[in-house]
């Protein structure tokens, strides 16, 4: 029995304390034992690059394959076997009745062709790829933490933005809310039923799993509803056989709200624009909000969006798992929203486009700078552990990488 070692999980980062998003079971028995040393790698496709040798000792679920190096550099398999080229080749021996899903045994795997240099040069490579990947390591840690803060700020402008507006010396009163505090005394308090027209909620209709072709409907996914931007690619196309119904198209115009998601992201909201046509419905995970004049269906959004137009739907999701969590008509009509004058709820609104496109622009380089260390930390580790680049005597190679391994 191997339940008095402690459960790892095999991740894209390698071996680590179990998850506590994985798969739990009461099954002890039913599990891998894993030594310090042990090289383990997940044999399911979809799990493509989870591995790695283990700094711990545990165990870990029978869909793994846990190898003890044998005559060979564990640092140099650690890398060798998380190599792009090594990871194609093992994943190509796997078996399984799924179309995408399919596993590799070790039977197979024990077949596949390793190029091994001596076992100086091994420790070479393996001390050159651990201090130049921890390079790019560092770097993608800096620019992760960076769009924290960049998230940070973007939420920070608008939270501010829809709560004390733009004259930082306009005249202040207590707003009666704890956790909203004072607003400016000119602006409006009062709750949404009094500035909705219409709530309206979708249909999820029968749809396939692929893009939308041309001439076609499509039912949006909840991805395509994303802190107050529409993204209208993310749909899904309907079946040839489903009769739309017309007052459940999308219009240029619209706020789209989630009623139905994770507690993080249910809730979210995005106001529809750039639509050249009227080929997407709204599902039945999703609510249309009409407003009367006196508010700004943009302005709206970025409330919706704002620390204190999330608090009273973090308060209010219901479920019965909270991995989706739901919102009720009756609660959205309850909340209550802050507002000023329409003109200044203008003035607003474009105030919040122009800052939030120069901070969404920031986001997007280190995005960018993030996936091009990752691809060059990939590239890196397959060069090196097939010979392409020769790591005797390396120096300053790395400002030529990217030409030398093309």
């Amino acid at each position: 029995s191997d339940k008095k070692f402690p459960p790892l999980s095999v991740t894209m980062q390698g071996i680590v304390p179990r998850l506590e998003t994985a798969a739990k079971t009461d099954d002890g028995d039913n599990r891998k034992k894993v030594c310090v040393g042990d090289y383990t790698i997940n044999s399911r496709s979809d799990r493509k690059g989870s591995s790695g040798l283990s700094s711990l000792e545990g165990s870990v679920s029978l869909i793994s394959i846990v190898i003890t190096p044998r005559n060979i550099e564990g640092k140099f398999v650690h890398h060798l076997l998380r190599s792009q080229p090594f990871q194609e080749e093992f994943y190509r021996y796997g078996k399984g009745i799924v179309a995408d899903l399919w596993s590799t045994n070790y039977s197979a795997m024990k077949n596949i062709l390793l190029p091994i240099p001596t076992l100086q040069e091994q420790r070479m490579i393996a001390e050159f790829l651990d201090r130049e990947t921890g390079k790019i390591d560092r770097l993608v840690e800096k620019q992760e933490r960076m769009m924290v803060l960049l998230k940070e700020k973007r939420q920070a402008v608008i939270s501010h933005a829809v709560t004390k507006g733009l004259d930082p010396n306009a005249p202040m009163k207590d707003s009666g809310i704890e956790w909203l505090g004072e607003i400016p005394e000119h602006w409006a308090l009062c709750q949404f039923r009094r500035l909705i027209r219409k709530l309206e909620q979708g249909w999820s209709p029968v749809a396939d799993n692929r893009p939308i072709e041309e001439g076609e409907c499509g039912v949006l996914k909840l991805s395509a509803i994303k802190k107050g931007i529409f993204i209208p690619t993310e749909a899904k196309a309907l079946s040839a056989e489903v009769v739309v119904d017309p007052r459940l198209k999308i219009h240029n115009g619209d706020v789209l709200f989630t009623r139905g998601n994770t507690p993080d992201l249910v809730g979210d909201v995005a106001y529809v624009e750039g639509l050249d046509d009227e080929h997407l419905l709204f599902s039945d995970l999703v609510y249309r909000v009409s407003c009367f004049s006196a508010l700004d269906s943009r302005y709206l959004t970025m409330w919706l969006v704002s620390t204190a137009g999330r608090f009273p739907i973090k308060c209010d999701a219901r479920g019965t798992s909270m991995t989706m969590a739901k919102i009720s008509q009756e609660h959205i009509k309850s909340w209550r929203v802050v507002f000023p004058p329409i003109k200044e709820q203008e003035a607003i609104v474009k105030y919040l486009k122009t800052e939030t496109v120069k901070i969404d622009n920031l986001i997007a380089k280190s995005e960018q700078a993030i996936e091009l260390m990752k691809e060059r930390r990939t590239a890196l580790i397959s060069a090196a552990v097939t010979g392409k680049i020769d790591v005797r005597g390396f120096q300053g190679l790395e400002n030529n990488l990217v030409g030398e391994t093309v």
